[in-house]
């Protein structure tokens, strides 16, 4: 609380101090990169309707972590082998290399028993020797990790996100309309395949970060709210990114200045937050044009209503003028050959 009161009175002083931690230093550095490819690849996650899959990779995290634990391995061997295998498979199921919910729904059924399978293994033989490792998969351990391990993410998030924007301008295509750009050679099925091998990295180290229990807010939660910011894909792309590492900073700072929060929680709830805004502000808008017809007229620079508002706006009940009439005959006239053109004026 004392920390809390300082970061209040003194910002400067309590974030010069927060920075002087080692510990804080690696949370910062590796939570920034895994944030940023989380926010990436979330865009395209919501994008592409493939939400389910990052909540189903949550469940092959924690499945692949206590599995490599349970045979006596680096528990991050586990994460990446088990969240990339998993997501490339649902892929080669799925039709173009897109998972569907029913694929989705029987990994869920297999992977969760499977879990409950290695859990078992992890507790009665093993976890004498690392009695916290469980709890740190499911909800993550940003302030433990070492140097090594902090840069190691560090590595591999800039490597996710570097892979996302080099193909993101033919996935954005094979997102919107699969059909039209198989049309013009887009490899959408091997697109969709590499970009789940893309989501499964990101999934195994974000699990690091806040935990396989809350790994999907971190994808899916900046990314919706970016698409509440932005109906343009690559404004919310970049939206979605800043989204995501500004949680985390917040996430971080939060936790630091009161210990008793939890950094994964603490991540997700400033997320949210922005989300709840996002939401907020798209309601608002939303209200304001359904009233706008009930706004007052435009006031131009004289205090006189402005030309625009004095142009008189069609009725939708009114029926249509004789000269419109008119002039739709013309134009549906004018695109008929003109053989047909004389058999119906003889008719």
């Amino acid at each position: 609380m004392t920390t809390a009161v300082t970061a209040l009175v003194d910002p400067v002083t309590a974030i010069a101090h927060m920075l002087s931690h080692g510990f804080v230093d690696d949370a910062l550095v590796a939570g920034t990169f895994v944030a940023l490819a989380c926010g990436l690849v979330g865009h395209f996650l919501v994008l592409r309707d493939q939400v389910f899959t990052g909540d189903a990779l949550s469940h092959v995290a924690f499945t692949g972590a206590l599995g490599a634990l349970a045979i006596g391995v680096d528990l991050r061997l586990g994460l990446f082998v088990g969240c990339v295998a998993v997501a490339l498979l649902m892929g080669l199921v799925g039709p173009l290399g897109r998972a569907g919910d029913v694929v989705i729904g029987n990994v869920f059924a297999w992977l969760l028993g499977l879990g409950v399978f290695f859990l078992t293994i992890y507790t009665t033989s093993r976890s004498a020797g690392n009695g916290g490792a469980g709890t740190t998969v499911l909800f993550g351990s940003i302030f433990g990790m070492t140097r090594s391990q902090a840069g190691a993410a560090a590595a591999v998030g800039a490597g996710v996100a570097c892979a996302v924007v080099a193909i993101a301008r033919p996935l954005t295509f094979a997102s919107l309309d699969p059909v039209v750009a198989a049309v013009h050679r887009v490899p959408v099925r091997a697109l969709g395949l590499g970009f789940l091998a893309l989501v499964g990295v990101a999934a195994g180290e974000a699990t690091q970060v806040v935990g396989a229990l809350l790994l999907l807010g971190l994808l899916a939660t900046p990314a919706g709210a970016a698409r509440q910011l932005s109906a343009s894909p690559w404004r919310a792309m970049w939206l979605s990114a800043g989204i995501a590492v500004s949680s985390l900073w917040a996430g971080v700072a939060i936790s630091y200045a009161a210990p008793s929060m939890p950094p994964s929680f603490s991540i997700l709830a400033v997320a949210t937050t922005w989300y709840a805004a996002a939401s907020a502000r798209g309601a608002v808008h939303r209200r304001a044009g359904r009233g706008g017809a009930h706004l007052a007229p435009d006031v131009g620079a004289r205090g006189q209503p402005s030309r625009a508002s004095r142009i008189p706006k069609p009725s939708r009940t009114a029926p249509e003028s004789p000269s419109i009439l008119r002039r739709a005959r013309r134009l549906v006239m004018s695109r008929v050959t003109r053989s047909e053109a004389s058999t119906i004026t003889a008719k």
